[in-house]
């Protein structure tokens, strides 16, 4: 038996009737088992092709390598990296950043200045300086620059009432002493006399005598210049130790004595005391007090550093020490080969 299917489709009806000049086609039952089955399948919805990978992608896959990230800019990935490496925040390490470009001569910063102090994106202090305008880290100004807010001025003053002087300057003195093998004190000045406050003593029986609490001339010995000198006098010596933040005496206050000191600072540049290096005249000779210059120095950078002041003279007069011993050394050397 045979029976007749119409087509619903009038485009079909027309296809047909192209191929067999007719509206219908005749189809055994078979037939339309076949037909069933191919309109089920064609009422399935494809699957979606997989997408095809790019040329890199597949010649990256089949080598073993993976794509190398987008770059950023070098100093936002390296404070990134230091903070994973120390277990720290990138975006708090660049906030610290942007404070400590601020110099002690800024009244004030631009974007663009703070841009190329701390080689961040523009963008990126854009968007840390809202938190810092917020907890009154930074203030901005009318014009658009950048300048240091209250909030580190009431942090180092806390700073200042919960640090003892020495926390911080007895393990420096203690690390000269073994350097040297001399005594080491620190002087302040309490109005025309200075006072003794901290002291380590040399290890040699033959040593300085001095005690914390003994009270000596401002006047004589190299602890006072020191206090005078940066407390205002005028004419020299002190012209000059204001210029090589050091001076050395040499029998000033005893005949016996010799002693080489320099200034630490603390905010506000505030003379906090002088660290003195002294001993027997036999053993500070021209050569101890070269060396000495250049150890003190170093330590009172340290110091003024650890104690909030800026020590950034320290580190000039320092250069110059070393660059006048350079120089000091060089016609020795060439004696030396003739």
């Amino acid at each position: 038996m045979f029976r007749t299917i119409e087509h619903a489709d009038p485009l079909a009806r027309q296809r047909d009737g192209e191929k067999g000049n007719g509206s219908e086609a005749l189809l055994s039952p078979h037939d339309g088992e076949h037909v069933g089955e191919k309109m089920k399948k064609d009422r399935t919805p494809a699957k979606a092709s997989p997408r095809r990978r790019s040329s890199s992608s597949t010649r990256e896959r089949d080598s073993g390598q993976t794509a190398e990230p987008p770059r950023r800019r070098k100093t936002d990935a390296t404070a990134s990296g230091a903070a994973k490496q120390e277990g720290g925040v990138a975006a708090v390490d660049r906030a610290l950043e942007i404070l400590a470009a601020f110099e002690p001569t800024d009244k004030a910063l631009t974007l663009a200045e703070l841009a190329q102090r701390t080689k961040f994106y523009k963008s990126t202090i854009l968007r840390i300086s809202q938190s810092l305008l917020r907890h009154g880290y930074l203030q901005r100004l009318d014009y658009g620059a950048y300048r240091i807010g209250p909030a580190p001025l009431m942090l180092g003053a806390l700073y200042q009432r919960s640090m003892r002087l020495g926390d911080i300057m007895l393990p420096l003195m203690h690390e000269l002493a073994d350097q040297t093998g001399e005594s080491v004190s620190i002087y302040s000045r309490n109005g025309d006399v200075r006072v003794c406050i901290h002291r380590v003593d040399s290890k040699h029986a033959v040593r300085d005598h001095v005690r914390e609490g003994d009270v000596l001339p401002l006047e004589r010995g190299s602890g006072g210049r020191i206090l005078l000198a940066f407390s205002g006098a005028k004419g020299e010596p002190y012209e000059s130790i204001r210029t090589e933040y050091c001076y050395a005496s040499v029998g000033e206050r005893d005949s016996e004595t010799a002693g080489v000191s320099v200034p630490f600072f603390g905010s506000g540049q505030a003379i906090l005391g002088a660290l003195t290096l002294a001993g027997p005249r036999s053993r500070i000779d021209e050569t101890f007090i070269a060396n000495a210059r250049v150890l003190l120095l170093r330590v009172a950078s340290r110091a003024t550093h650890a104690l909030g002041g800026d020590a950034s003279a320290i580190d000039g007069a320092l250069a110059m020490t070393l660059s006048g011993k350079r120089a000091m050394a060089r016609p020795a050397k060439m004696g030396a080969r003739t």
